[in-house]
């Protein structure tokens, strides 16, 4: 598998067009929609591409034209995913429903599959299409991409042969449209109260942000209240990860309240109740306090939020360090710190990186992994851009489906439910995956938003440059000193000296902190041509390795989110699967040179991103957020262990569901 991504929508579309005679051709009558009939040709679960996928690309398709809304759109997908796990399971004699006939808090959807009839492959396409159909329908229409999203909608019902006229829930006279539509209503009757509070377009109902706007385009943070809590940016134009503006250039704190919203298969016992100014936070898998400014662990701070710094030195190709990016070298890590004071061992302060120790031989062809050695600062550039899914983002859930879909294109998979017993069918394989990943980023999503929401824990930009404002904290002799400030580390974290090409006019920066780091956005005129490099820089002009009209996400940073959802991810795919390997024992993303970075030239060699493993990819996921200098490690570390619970936890779940005791 040479690239992550799937073919396009286009090659998926000729796919269908391909299957002459696939649709269906009907008529409706009244409030009875008849099931139509199909020539009986075609066996629909043998489709090289499921009808399952191919609405699977249209969702995606969908998000990457939304709002780039992480939780809402694992919201999106594991609804859809549901919407299509149902009307699979309705025709199954084991399998159980998820919500057809079923109960979840005070709402209820009515089955009764008793009245169900016909050809079970033909029907669970109809009522697939029709479920996923109107939840797109209903999700999107206040999207800034909503024509372009509905029309691919209905393009793929006209392809399907599927006329969208038929709105009749009414399935008791055994119609597949009708069950269809009713999936699809208890769906969206659901989501009206399942906490996320979609009725007012998931607004905030109570957080309040302590922090005034850091006001980027000016020197410092001096206006920052309190070191440990979150602080809106405010630019001058704000766009976020999918490309589209938002009005004020300073972003609300995005699902601060997203703990309350009801999960697939997190448990009452993985969750605590917490209150702030009289309202509940509901929390899951509580990491505890990341490290805290003035307090007992303010050094691990002030450590963390100095390692992104120092990894942002090595943003440019310039440097002259290669290093090897095979899995000869990377990925295969035995163990995560427990702790605060095992994160040291466990990150590269200084080069970058962690303890992985790369693999011996790849176990599919015992062949030894071929070393790629290209320029340490090219590797992490394309890392930081690669995981951040934007612009054009499905976003962090979505890119998981997408590696999900790559998985099943390659030559060498087979679809064995957990790598054993005879292949499924095409559609059996993808509804039983989609449910599984689904109810796993949707669990992510609470969790991590739920942590963020109630610990409100600070960014390294607003972090990084408060600390530059109180000078240095490492020598009390040394000019400058404040134990709120950064800790020196020669060649990358000094003091401004008098003759220093920083020192000023009037050696007025005298005395301030200074960073050998990515320059920022204001050293790229034109990033077709050129890239901002590194070099000394003033810290409290410090920027992290993003857009200049995004800079950071509209959230807290702890914990993690793409931590989070990627090892949730990984755990889930390797179940599913059967093998911690990807098909092949690799899989991989190729980059041409000076053909993928988007705000600045580069990389300056092709290259190919390699995982041995579905963990090695969601290890590679979490650095690459501190080389993007979104997060440190006290944010990371917690979110891969609690990826772990989640992505098991939703897989037990939903083969529960398979095997028919929920």
């Amino acid at each position: 598998m040479n690239k992550i991504m799937m073919q396009s929508l286009a090659l998926i579309f000729f796919c269908i067009l391909s299957l002459s005679g696939c649709g269906s051709g009907s008529t409706e009558s009244g409030n009875n929609t008849p099931t139509p009939q199909r020539p009986q040709t075609v066996v629909a679960d043998d489709r090289p591409v499921s009808v399952a996928r191919m609405w699977n690309e249209v969702l995606l398709e969908g998000i990457r034209h939304d709002f780039a809304r992480p939780t809402i759109h694992a919201r999106n997908l594991y609804h859809v995913s549901i919407a299509m796990y149902d009307a699979w399971a309705a025709y199954s004699q084991t399998a159980k429903p998820f919500i057809l006939g079923q109960t979840h808090g005070d709402f209820r959807c009515d089955f009764d599959a008793s009245v169900l009839v016909g050809d079970p492959q033909i029907a669970r396409e109809q009522a697939l299409s029709f479920a996923v159909y109107r939840i797109i329908r209903h999700r999107f229409k206040n999207s800034p991409g909503v024509d372009h999203i509905f029309s691919l909608a209905d393009k793929l019902m006209t392809d399907l042969g599927l006329d969208t006229s038929y709105t009749s829930r009414l399935y008791t006279n055994g119609s597949a449209i009708g069950l269809g539509n009713h999936i699809a209503d208890c769906i969206v009757q659901y989501g009206m109260q399942d906490g996320a509070n979609e009725r007012v377009n998931y607004a905030n109902v109570y957080y309040q942000h302590v922090n005034p706007d850091l006001i980027m385009s000016q020197p410092g943070n001096p206006d920052i209240i309190d070191l440990n809590r979150w602080q809106p940016l405010a630019l001058n134009e704000f766009i976020d990860q999918a490309g589209n503006a938002v009005i004020g250039g300073a972003s609300e704190f995005l699902s601060p309240e997203w703990g309350n919203v009801e999960p697939f298969a997190l448990l009452p016992e993985d969750k605590k109740v917490v209150q702030r100014d009289g309202h509940d936070y509901q929390i899951y898998h509580d990491p505890g306090l990341p490290p805290l400014a003035e307090t007992d662990s303010a050094e691990y701070y002030k450590w963390g939020f100095s390692l992104v710094a120092k990894w942002s030195s090595h943003l440019s190709p310039d440097d002259k360090v290669m290093i090897d990016i095979s899995p000869a070298s990377l990925g295969n890590i035995q163990h995560y710190p427990e702790s605060f004071s095992e994160y040291q061992d466990f990150y590269d302060s200084l080069q970058g990186g962690d303890n992985s120790i790369g693999y011996s031989i790849n176990p599919v062809t015992n062949q030894a992994y071929t070393p790629q050695i290209v320029p340490r600062g090219d590797y992490t550039r394309v890392l930081a851009e690669f995981w951040a899914d934007g612009p054009n983002s499905e976003t962090p859930p979505g890119h998981w489906f997408v590696l999900l879909n790559s998985i099943v294109d390659h030559a060498l998979f087979e679809r064995k439910y957990e790598g054993k017993g005879n292949e499924l069918g095409s559609m059996e394989w993808d509804v039983k995956a989609y449910f599984t990943l689904g109810g796993a980023m949707h669990d992510a999503a609470i969790t991590a938003w739920g942590i963020k929401g109630w610990y409100d824990y600070i960014r390294p930009v607003s972090a990084i440059r408060s600390m530059a404002d109180f000078g240095q904290s490492s020598d009390p002799d040394a000019a400058s000193y404040h134990v709120n400030g950064l800790p020196l580390e020669p060649g990358f974290i000094e003091l401004v000296a008098v003759g220093d090409p920083l020192a000023g006019t009037n050696n007025e920066h005298v005395g301030k902190i200074k960073l050998f780091s990515w320059r920022g956005p204001d050293y790229v005129v034109d990033p077709v041509q050129y890239d901002a490099g590194v070099g000394w820089i003033l810290a409290e002009n410090w920027w992290p390795y993003q857009r200049p009209t995004f800079v950071t996400p509209p959230f807290a940073g702890y914990v993690s989110g793409h931590s989070t959802y990627s090892r949730a991810a990984a755990e889930v795919l390797t179940a599913l699967t059967g093998s911690n390997y990807f098909p092949g024992g690799m899989s991989g993303f190729e980059i041409k040179a000076n053909d993928f970075l988007v705000f600045e030239k580069g990389p300056s060699v092709d290259m190919t991103l390699q995982w041995a493993t579905y963990q090695d990819a969601s290890d590679q996921c979490s650095l690459s957020r501190i080389w993007g200098g979104i997060h440190p490690p006290a944010d990371d570390i917690p979110g891969r262990l609690m990826g772990i619970k989640i992505g098991n936890a939703a897989f037990a779940k939903a083969k529960s569901y398979f095997e028919g005791q929920p």
